[in-house]
């Protein structure tokens, strides 16, 4: 069985003492979201029980459900028991549509947690499942083998800067929004991918809009800079939109990815199209510490909810790294890793990613096959 990617190494801090009792917290949002975190809740409980650990999980609303309750997506409340905790699991936040609800937009919730844990730094890795390698569009001889680590910048940018605004110009209704940069924004973010590409393959490629954008040909400039500190590691730069067309026909020559916040949301979801489904993509995000926020990149999916079709895979493999990355166990991670892939060699399939001739399964019947799993293996 191949190992899924380890992707730290000393520049992202992990626990030194392995504690048994961890706090997390539960953000289940809205749509699907509530039914892939039972399945992950269900898949750290048989990980506590084969292994001595109890996850002490508090449950809090995020999203259109927090709007519904308390009329804002994201409450002080729940940003303080996020805070207090050793790491943060969310589903989805949203409606169909991506509409506001009572006049305010439930995706804010997450742009939110972020800042105020001060995570920077997204993780999202791409690997594709022997056993889906024809499940994907594109083609087994470019997925095979496949093995990427893409690191999204996640505070900067033009999710964040100001002025956004709507305006008159020239007579007429106008809208702006605003891409900026700090350099200690783009340093700390590119140093970071250096740092795990030396324990990989030692090449980094940086996707920009340098022969358009500004802020992109600043971002280049120190790229290069802090490669200068990394002699073993080449650095490649490419054009997003060459990057997105390389994606699909030779994946296999990327190793770790940097980019902008909005470049890395849009290019990741194609990514999750080589994997056979977004449902099976997971990301964590991270800061200066170990704790983190993991999700899914899926969306809440609002067509599906309730009706036991969503894909558990993308948040159990998002608690793998919260396992790995915020709580320091390393064993428990592969475990979990190890059920997933069993259970897809074993013939388990969501509808997303079964092939004509597959028979599916649902939600709770794919996180209880990867639990089971779990605790059938045998601890070494």
């Amino acid at each position: 069985m191949k190992d899924f990617p380890t992707f730290l190494d000393s520049s992202i801090h992990l626990r030194s003492i392995q504690l048994t009792d961890f706090k997390i917290v539960y953000a289940p949002g809205d749509g699907i979201g509530p039914e892939v975190i039972e399945q992950s809740s269900r898949v750290l409980t048989a990980i506590g029980t084969r292994f001595g650990h109890r996850f002490s999980g508090e449950y809090v609303p995020v999203g259109a459900n927090s709007i519904e309750k308390f009329g804002i997506e994201l409450t002080n409340e729940t940003i303080d028991k996020c805070l207090s905790s050793d790491s943060v699991l969310l589903g989805a936040c949203g409606v169909a549509g991506g509409a506001a609800v009572k006049g305010r937009h439930p995706e804010l919730a997450v742009l939110g947690l972020r800042k105020e844990m001060q995570l920077w730094t997204n993780l999202r890795p791409m690997k594709v499942f022997e056993s889906l390698l024809d499940a994907s569009p594109v083609k087994r001889d470019r997925i095979d083998g496949v093995d990427m680590l893409v690191l999204r910048e996640l505070t900067g940018g033009i999710y964040f800067a100001q002025p956004k605004e709507r305006r008159i110009v020239d007579g007429e209704r106008a809208a702006v929004d605003t891409l900026l940069y700090k350099e200690s924004e783009v340093r700390r973010i590119v140093r970071r991918a250096f740092e795990l590409a030396v324990d990989r393959r030692k090449h980094v490629t940086s996707v920009d809009k340098n022969n358009v954008l500004e802020s992109s040909r600043f971002w280049r400039e120190i790229a290069e800079d802090v490669a200068s500190d990394f002699p073993d590691v080449t650095l490649e730069h490419v054009l997003v939109d060459a990057f997105a067309m390389r994606l699909v026909l030779s994946p296999r020559d990327f190793d770790v990815v940097v980019t902008k916040n909005m470049f890395g949301d849009i290019i990741t979801d194609e990514m999750a199209v080589l994997s056979a489904s977004l449902g099976m993509m997971p990301s964590a995000s991270l800061g200066d510490g170990a704790k983190g926020l993991y999700e899914p990149i899926h969306g809440a999916a609002p067509d599906i909810a309730g009706k036991n079709q969503a894909n558990p895979i993308g948040t159990i493999l998002s608690s793998a790294m919260m396992l790995r990355l915020s709580l320091g166990l390393e064993d428990e991670a592969r475990a979990v890793e190890s059920a997933v892939e069993a259970a897809l060699a074993n013939g388990f399939r969501t509808p997303d990613i079964a092939e004509e001739t597959d028979s599916t399964v649902g939600t709770t019947e794919m996180g209880n096959a990867i639990a089971q799993y779990i605790s059938s293996q045998v601890t070494t």
